[in-house]
C-alpha cells in the first residue's frame, strides 16, 4: 500500500474508532464503568500493524495526534480549580507525590541502567489520571466534598508535577540552566496569569456574546491563541510543549472566569468538543496503533511486567495519598483516595510515546507500562467505588437551553 492511501485510510479508520469508543464504553456500562480512552486505545491496537494492520500513521496523522496531545494538556489544566485545593489538600497532596517521586525514580532505576530512562520509568509511576477520576467524582456527588477537595488535588498535582519534571529532564540543560529557564517560564506565566485576572473591559463580554453563535467565535479564538502563545514560549525555551499546553488551560480558566455563566458553558462546551471531539481521540487511538503489543506477548518476562506496574502504582502513588490524607476522613474514604490516586493511564501514554519515540525507551517496557496503566483505570476506581460503599450514578439530563436542545457535559479523557 503507497503512503499516501495509507494515510487517507487512516484519516477514516481513526475517526471510525473514535465513534466505536464511546457506543462500546456504553455497552458495558452495565456491567462495568470503562473510561472510554482505554476503548480508545484497543482499537487503535486493533487497526494497528500488529493486530489487523489496515492503517499507518503518516505525517498527518501523527500531526493531528500531537495537536491531540496539547489540547489533552491544555484541557487537563484547565479542569483544575486552583483556588479550591489551596491550603490543607494541595500541601497533603504535593507531600504525597514528593516521597512517591523520590521513591519511584529509585524503583525505575532497577528497571533501566541508563539514568535518564530509569527517571523517565520512574516518572510514570507517579502520575494520576486526573481526567478518569473527575467525572466520576463529579457524577456521585463528592467533587464539593472533602473527599472530593482531596481526591482533586491529589489528581492535580499527580498531572502537574510530571508535566514539571517532564520538561526539566527533556530540556538535556544542565541543573542551573534548566532552573533558570524554568524560572523564565514562570515569569511569563505569573504575566499572563495577572492579566488573566484584570477586570474585564464592557466591550469584550459583548463581543464574546456577540459572535458565540457566528463565525466570529472571539472567545473560542482568544483562547487558541493563548493555547498557541505559552505552547510557543515553552518550545522556544526548550521546555516541553506539555508544560505549555498545561499552563494555558490554566491561564484561560482564569480568563473566562469574568465571563457570564450561561456563555462560560457555551464557551468550555465548544473547547471540550474540539478536543475531546475531534483531536483528543486521535490522540489515544494513534497510540493504540504504536502500541508494541508482539514486543508485550512475546515475552513472557515482559508480560509479568504489567502486574507488577499495576502493584508499583497502588505501592508508589496509592499508599502515600492514603496515610497523608486529612484525619478527618474516615477510614474507607482514605483507602479509596488511594485507589483513585493510582490511576494512571494518559500521562503514562505520553511519556512513554515520547521515550519510544527518543529511542530511549523499549517499547516492550512502554507497553507494559500502558498496558498497567489500562488496568488501573479500568479497576482501582472501581474499587474505590465499592470500598466507599456506593457506586457513581449517571449524571442526570442536562437542562433545555434557550434553544431547545440540551447540552451535555463532554466526557474527560
Amino acid at each position: 500500500m503507497k503512503a499516501d492511501e495509507a494515510d487517507a485510510l487512516a484519516l477514516v479508520l481513526i475517526p471510525a474508532c473514535a465513534v466505536a469508543a464511546p457506543l462500546l464504553s456504553d455497552r458495558v456500562y452495565r456491567w462495568l464503568a470503562v473510561p472510554t480512552v482505554v476503548f480508545e486505545i484497543v482499537v487503535g491496537v486493533l487497526i494497528g500493524p500488529d493486530v489487523l494492520d489496515l492503517a499507518q500513521v503518516g505525517d498527518l496523522v501523527e500531526s493531528l495526534s500531537q495537536f491531540g496531545l496539547a489540547l489533552l494538556m491544555f484541557l487537563a489544566g484547565y479542569e483544575i480549580d486552583f483556588a479550591r485545593l489551596r491550603g490543607g489538600p494541595l500541601g497533603r497532596a504535593v507531600t504525597a507525590w514528593s516521597i512517591t517521586l523520590v521513591i519511584a525514580l529509585g524503583v525505575g532505576a532497577l528497571f533501566n541502567r541508563d539514568p535518564l530512562n530509569g527517571a523517565f520509568v520512574g516518572l510514570a509511576l507517579t502520575t494520576t489520571a486526573l481526567g478518569t477520576i473527575l467525572p466520576i467524582l463529579r457524577d456521585s456527588g463528592d467533587l464539593p466534598t472533602p473527599f472530593g477537595s482531596m481526591a482533586m488535588a491529589t489528581g492535580a498535582v499527580g498531572e502537574f508535577g510530571p508535566i514539571i519534571a517532564i520538561a526539566l529532564l527533556l530540556s538535556g540543560n544542565r541543573p542551573l540552566k534548566s532552573a533558570v529557564i524554568l524560572g523564565a517560564f514562570a515569569l511569563i506565566t505569573a504575566v499572563a496569569v495577572g492579566y488573566a485576572r484584570r477586570p474585564r473591559p464592557a466591550w469584550v463580554t459583548r463581543v464574546i456574546r456577540r459572535t458565540l453563535r457566528t463565525s466570529g467565535q472571539f472567545a473560542v479564538r482568544t483562547v487558541v491563541l493563548v493555547l498557541a502563545v505559552m505552547v510557543g514560549a515553552a518550545i522556544s525555551l526548550s521546555l516541553d510543549m506539555l508544560l505549555g499546553a498545561f499552563t494555558a488551560g490554566i491561564v484561560s480558566r482564569l480568563l473566562l472566569n469574568e465571563v457570564p455563566e450561561a456563555e462560560e458553558e457555551v464557551i468550555e462546551a465548544k473547547l471540550e468538543a474540539i478536543g475531546f471531539g475531534f483531536l483528543v481521540p486521535i490522540f489515544f487511538v494513534v497510540s493504540g496503533m504504536n502500541f508494541d503489543l508482539d514486543a508485550l506477548l512475546s515475552d513472557p518476562g515482559t508480560l509479568l511486567l504489567v502486574p507488577l506496574f499495576l502493584l508499583s502504582f497502588v505501592l508508589l502513588r496509592g499508599v502515600p495519598a492514603t496515610l497523608l490524607a486529612p484525619p478527618e476522613l474516615p477510614g474507607r474514604d482514605r483507602i479509596a483516595l488511594g485507589l483513585y490516586g493510582s490511576t494512571a493511564l494518559p500521562l503514562v501514554v505520553v511519556i512513554t510515546t515520547i521515550e519510544v519515540e527518543a529511542g530511549r525507551l523499549p517499547s516492550s517496557t512502554a507497553a507494559a507500562l500502558v498496558g498497567a496503566g489500562m488496568l488501573s483505570v479500568l479497576i482501582l476506581p472501581l474499587l474505590g467505588q465499592r470500598v466507599r460503599g456506593g457506586t457513581a450514578k449517571p449524571p442526570p439530563p442536562p437542562p433545555p437551553t434557550p434553544d431547545g436542545s440540551r447540552r451535555e457535559r463532554a466526557e474527560s479523557w
